[in-house]
């Protein structure tokens, strides 16, 4: 029996190196994806964390569904921008597309191949091309360890991308290509400013010189002259390395101003998305259109003329989100089929028949575009 068991493991290690090595063969072939084409699909993810009663003999009471059926593409070269307020899921997704939490249900497809049930070296090959920046500059740096140390770390667990003796040099490099001063590489992160330990964040996220980076409301713990150079500089290093974004924020005016497109969350679903001219100057779903009369305009005469919509009531629990429609509960336009019958996520039939920019996904069954924010006022 040891000897089949010995066996068996041997062969699971061979199929994971086997599977480890076509998956990096596909991420170093970039070429073979041409611009436009999905680098990244998710298909229905979900995430539902168990809730249980009892301490000695636990029961499965119910479920916290923090994301509930996610469907989006990020093509290459593109920012996708994902908004919502706090608590609908964006972070949850975030977690999930660079495996630091397990999908309970769903497909997370990098180059075709479903990276959702991946661990190992299998894992570790995709990870190298799929990097994270972390919301909190101050957390997410330990503070025992230099710059240099927290920059190269990632050359530990690939050390196929730099040999050791080149890796002070790489990270100074890295330093340089994010604004920092190279000789900075001795010196701890409470040294810095929250701006400058972003940035230092952002040059560990491309030290493996990756394909995709999600991130994490990377701007909201700075202030606001320091949130345009961290964007200013996301922007400039997608051109000079062709990256591919997904980048999650509150704020719609940061989104709109470095995405491509742009998804909207609410309670763990996404209601609406498209390009960004589609999502901000067409929005067709009631909550976004409630997100987008929040904008702060900075004209008072315009600021007094615009319509704003006042959301009545509270955000459901995730633990126990409406049926049907999970907007429903807040929503001025909703009907009896919208508790029974959740709306599909795709163009409404009389938008897609005539055309024009209010034809994108959004799931409402009274989809109906309306103008928020004046024309000369947009973020």
């Amino acid at each position: 029996m040891p000897h089949h068991d010995e066996h068996g493991t041997r062969k699971e290690a061979r199929e994971e190196g086997r599977q480890a090595r076509k998956l990096l063969a596909r991420a170093q072939a970039g070429s073979s994806y041409a611009a436009g084409e999905p680098i990244l699909e998710v298909r229905g993810l979900k995430k539902h964390y168990p809730l249980t009663q009892g301490v000695v003999l636990k029961r499965h009471v119910g479920a916290v569904k923090a994301v509930d059926g996610v469907d989006f593409d990020l093509r290459q070269g593109e920012t996708l921008g994902i908004v919502g307020e706090s608590g609908c899921g964006k972070s949850t997704v975030a977690k999930m597309l660079v495996h630091l939490e397990e999908p309970t249900a769903g497909a997370i497809r990098y180059k075709g191949e479903d990276i959702s049930k991946l661990s190992g070296r299998a894992l570790k090959a995709v990870r190298r091309n799929i990097q994270m920046v972390f919301q909190d500059p101050y957390t997410s740096l330990n503070p025992r360890m230099t710059v240099g140390d927290i920059i190269g770390e990632p050359y530990e667990i690939h050390p196929e991308v730099a040999p050791k003796g080149s890796r002070r040099q790489r990270v100074q490099e890295l330093l340089d290509v994010v604004g920092l001063n190279p000789e900075y590489i001795n010196r701890y992160p409470h040294q810095f400013s929250g701006g400058q330990r972003q940035r230092i964040g952002i040059a560990r996220g491309l030290a493996l010189r990756p394909e995709i980076i999600v991130a994490d409301e990377p701007v909201s713990a700075l202030d606001v002259s320091v949130q345009a150079q961290v964007i200013n500089l996301l922007d400039q290093l997608q051109s000079e390395f062709n990256l591919s974004y997904v980048f999650i924020a509150h704020d719609l005016s940061i989104v709109r101003h470095i995405s491509n497109r742009v998804g909207v969350m609410y309670l763990g679903r996404v209601v609406e998305i498209g390009s960004d001219e589609q999502i901000y100057e067409h929005p067709t779903h009631p909550y976004t259109q409630a997100l987008l009369s929040a904008v702060p305009v900075p004209n008072p005469a315009a600021r007094e003329t615009r319509e704003r919509i006042i959301l009545v009531g509270d955000v459901p629990s995730p633990a126990n989100p409406p049926s049907g429609c999970h907007f429903r509960t807040r929503c001025w336009k909703a009907r009896d089929k919208c508790a029974v019958e959740a709306p599909e996520l795709a163009v409404p039939a009389w938008f897609a028949a005539e055309g024009g920019p209010a034809a994108h996904d959004s799931a409402c069954h009274f989809a109906e575009e309306k103008q928020i924010v004046p024309s000369d006022e947009r973020p």
